[in-house]
């Protein structure tokens, strides 16, 4: 049987997801460029406070970006419906670089903490979302919609590497003023490189609708997941509260840092890969999924009785990364799974606030933790979260072997569509199938293997 033909993707399409991807990269760059060095620097400009009130401040400054992120991303999203796209996205990013600029002049750690709530404000993920699927034909979506993805993987591992290496160079203001270029130049690529929208218009695969975030709470599936995000992110924000303190008790200068966590970072990234393929090859998404918390798990359990040696914590962290790298890039795939396919943005509008929280909590109660327990109060809390993680996880059902497909409906069938929902449901391997409001979309949810997808086109085309 020949191969079916994969959809190419337009030239508009193209210069849209990667000009848009760039965009969404930087936003995470925000986290993770300074997360391995923010710990010390903030001590060290809350110098002049009592030493209880050091680690709270610390804490602070790394949880202040994920709090307004959460506070403000639906918001943000439901505003570019109103006037447009890319004025929110250069609202957003505008107010990006202020905070960026703002954080590298700080000499105060409380100037600090306010600029990270600015950094924070700047929630464009919504808008970028909405302006990918604004720009590409349902068909090749799921594949834009994944270039982003992809662009927030690099982004972790890239960031964690070199944020120690330009610190040596640049200092960490220097970072945040990089992040302030970065996001000025970022508007001038949305402006003038990004393609304009005829229109804008909802797009319930990829666009959060808040009358229906009742639905996803009471799905209990969607929210084991969206626990496991935040148990996941609050554990990660609570290591690097404590662990570059670790690193600096053993003699290893923040600059130096990189040569921790660039072994860890690229052997997590490349081992996940296996391990994500096999899930998704071989329908064993849910034993790969639970094998990645029970790293994690194993790790920061490991962690506790790692803190007298650099090469043991370096170990440590390579199976940290392993785990966490499959569970970043094996949850948003279950979110769509799982969810109605006409529901999946609202699904992850949700999953993505809750993991917005989780960076506010891991900042906040990592800090609080080492201040009154020390590194062992640090590590032995994530390991408390996550064990309760891996059991909520353990008594979730499988996740069905199926994948989300779009079309645009053709005007003929538009006074049809039950007739043409009966039909469809008749195809093999078709799952569910739901309109979009305006009826200018299908949604069908479809087994991964034993799809006739030729059929469903016939049907469409054959009015």
């Amino acid at each position: 049987m020949a191969r079916k033909a994969k959809i190419a993707m337009l030239p508009h399409e193209w210069r849209a997801s990667t000009s848009l991807a760039g965009v969404y990269a930087l936003r995470m760059l925000g986290m993770f460029l300074v997360l391995p060095v923010l710990a010390l620097h903030a001590h060290g400009l809350a110098a002049h406070l009592p030493e209880s009130e050091q680690l709270k401040m610390v804490g602070l400054s790394m949880a202040m970006y994920g709090l307004t992120q959460a506070l403000l991303q639906l918001p943000l999203g439901i505003l570019s419906d109103k006037i447009g796209r890319k004025k929110v996205i250069y609202l957003g990013m505008a107010v990006f670089a202020g905070g960026s600029f703002l954080a590298a002049s700080a000499t105060q750690v409380e100037t600090l903490v306010i600029a990270r709530a600015i950094q924070g404000a700047g929630a464009v993920s919504a808008a970028v979302t909405a302006l990918v699927a604004d720009l590409t034909r349902e068909e090749v979506r799921t594949r834009a919609m994944s270039m982003i993805g992809l662009s927030i993987g690099l982004t972790f591992s890239v960031g964690l590497v070199l944020s120690p290496i330009l610190t040596r160079w640049v200092g960490v203001d220097g970072l945040f003023v990089i992040m302030g270029a970065l996001s000025a130049a970022s508007i001038a690529l949305v402006a003038f490189y990004t393609p304009n929208p005829e229109k804008s218009r909802l797009h319930q695969d990829a666009q959060a609708q808040t009358s229906r975030i009742g639905e996803v709470l009471k799905n209990t599936q969607l929210l084991r997941l969206n626990f496991g995000i935040f148990v996941l992110q609050t554990g990660l924000m609570a290591i690097f509260t404590a662990l570059p303190f670790a690193l600096r008790q053993l003699g290893l200068d923040k600059t130096e840092h990189w040569q921790v966590y660039l072994p860890a970072t690229v052997i997590g990234l490349i081992l996940m890969i296996p391990a994500i393929v096999i899930g998704e090859t071989r329908n064993k998404l849910k034993q790969v999924f639970v094998l990645g918390i029970a790293l994690v798990l194993l790790a920061q359990f490991a962690l506790i009785f790692s803190l007298h040696a650099i090469w043991l914590i370096a170990a440590v962290l390579i199976v940290y990364f392993i785990g966490f790298n499959i569970l970043e890039a094996s949850m948003p795939s279950l979110v769509s799974k799982i969810a109605p396919v006409d529901l999946k943005g609202t699904a992850m509008g949700v999953y993505n606030t809750l993991q917005s929280i989780g960076v506010f909590m891991g900042g906040m109660l990592g800090s609080r933790m080492y201040a009154h327990f020390g590194f062992v109060g640090v590590f032995g809390f994530c390991c408390v979260i996550v064990a309760v993680w891996l059991l909520v996880a353990l008594t979730a059902p499988a996740p069905q072997p199926v994948k989300n497909i779009m079309f645009a409906l053709p005007q003929a069938w538009h006074s049809r569509l039950d007739e043409l929902s009966g039909s469809l449901k008749n195809v093999a391997g078709v799952e569910s199938v739901s309109f979009s409001e305006d009826k200018n979309t299908i949604f069908i949810k479809a087994l991964q293997i034993g799809f006739d997808e030729e059929q469903v086109k016939q049907i469409l085309t054959g009015v």
